[in-house]
């Protein structure tokens, strides 16, 4: 896989031997519709083409044709064998040329301009960590008279290598050659995506056996959820082509460190941040205020619907491990759900989310970071006084921890979610992530065998 930035293509002299058109479907998947050089012309860079949005999972409209816009300053190249083929990030408007307002950029993009027309800031500047695993073999299956799921890695896991020479299950933390085995994997990613114009600030080998980590770098909120989404399908195409499977499940192994997907973050105006200040911990009235409203969302669980919004991930939100799992912030804490690195110099105060996971839709998880820490900034939220930094935090402030009590917290708090939400999207989300609590909290697991059988 070799890939190039290449926004800058002219529209009317296009020379490479396909355009792939990439969206998002409702649960921040990428699907794509390629285009011979033959039928790309400016007027397809212009108008679009249409396509049959009826089975990206989003809820019905009277006409399920819609159109995708390519969006030229997201384009790269990729050169693969005899083939030369752009790949560029598309908007999606109806027929009539109106945004489709369930569309995942179309709710980032909305969530942007709400910042700017409410005067809070110019843009959200987003930082992600992407962690997942890699394993070196998987199996799965379910049915009515079954279920099991087995993985390998040469890092000590399943039985091929349980008498191999190892680091033990949970301490890979920084490991380098030849004990971490992943790091050329990681390397080939991480040039892959610089080369796509993605930028990554580093990579290491995270806790766990075959856990990895890679950390992107600052950008703003479209452009960042873009980024993670295209991160995500480089990772999985270099495995793939390495013999290697990743996946980026909250909690793949029983009694192994979840994977997370941490997100620093602040909000710009006139090219600062808003977020240093005299305040606790360094941050400013803004920062705070940001930070009631994220932890006051989390609480109710109406944040949590987007940001861990599987089963899977309440199997990593457990005690015991780094995970948060109550409305707490503390400045270098990472069992913290809203943590302020202590590494940071007075001028770069940020705070980071922790509670999140990377089965998320990243467009909608982001967006609705950003509007929980909004209104608590329109409504001049105190995380102090509501109590988020005292030590009894921890036990009496617990986030519903199952994805039932989430969803309920759901359609009780969504009003903070209306400027770039539609409330049917809300509906739709709802319903479909009841439908998989109800398919995976019904089935009988093989531990439940092992104890009641």
């Amino acid at each position: 896989m070799n890939l190039t930035a290449f926004p800058d293509f002219p529209e009317n002299r296009f020379d490479a031997d396909f355009l792939n058109l990439l969206m998002f479907d409702i649960s921040g998947g990428m699907r794509s519709v390629t285009l011979p050089r033959g039928y790309v012309s400016e007027k397809v860079f212009r108008d679009g083409i249409g396509f049959d949005a009826s089975n990206y999972g989003f809820a019905k409209v009277d006409k399920s044709d819609m159109v995708a816009v390519p969006d030229r300053s997201s384009a790269f190249l990729e050169e693969r064998e005899e083939f030369r083929t752009v790949h560029v990030i598309c908007d999606v408007i109806s027929t009539e040329r109106n945004t489709f307002d369930q569309y995942p950029r179309s709710v980032a993009e909305r969530t942007a301009a709400f910042l700017r027309e409410k005067h809070l800031a110019d843009r959200a500047m987003m930082l992600v960590e992407l962690e997942y695993y890699v394993f070196e073999s998987v199996e799965y299956s379910t049915g009515l008279d079954h279920a099991g799921y087995a993985v390998g890695s040469s890092e000590g896991l399943g039985e091929e290598y349980s008498s191999v020479p190892r680091f033990g299950p949970h301490k890979g933390y920084h490991r380098l050659p030849p004990e971490d085995r992943y790091l050329d994997f990681r390397n080939r990613t991480v040039r892959i995506m610089e080369q796509a114009g993605i930028p990554v600030k580093y990579h290491h080998h995270e806790v766990g056996a075959s856990q990895l980590e890679i950390e992107l770098d600052f950008m703003d909120l479209v452009r960042a959820a873009d980024s993670v989404c295209a991160a995500k399908w480089i990772i999985r195409t270099v495995a793939e082509e390495m013999g290697l499977s990743v996946t980026f499940m909250p909690k793949p192994l029983y009694k192994m460190p979840g994977s997370g997907m941490h997100v620093h973050q602040y909000l710009e105006k006139d090219g600062k941040s808003l977020f240093p200040g005299q305040g606790l911990h360094g941050l400013s009235r803004e920062a705070l205020a940001y930070t009631a409203g994220l932890l006051e969302h989390s609480l109710t669980g109406s944040l949590l619907a987007f940001t861990n919004p599987g089963t899977n991930s309440y199997r990593r939100l457990v005690p015991g491990y780094e995970a948060p799992i109550s409305a707490t912030f503390a400045k270098g804490s990472r069992s913290a759900a809203v943590r302020i690195p202590g590494y940071l110099k007075s001028d770069e105060v940020r705070i980071e989310y922790r509670t999140g996971d990377a089965s998320a839709n990243i467009h909608y998880m982001l967006s609705a970071m950003v509007l929980a820490g909004a209104d608590g900034i329109l409504r001049n939220a105190d995380p102090v006084a509501a109590g988020f930094d005292s030590p009894e935090a921890k036990e009496n402030k617990v986030f519903p921890l199952n994805l039932f009590s989430v969803l309920e917290g759901l359609r009780k708090d969504n009003d903070y979610l209306a400027p770039a939400f539609p409330q049917k999207l809300v509906e739709l989300w709802t319903k479909r992530k009841t439908e998989e609590a109800e398919y995976v909290y019904n089935a009988p697991t093989p531990q439940e065998y092992e104890l009641y059988f």
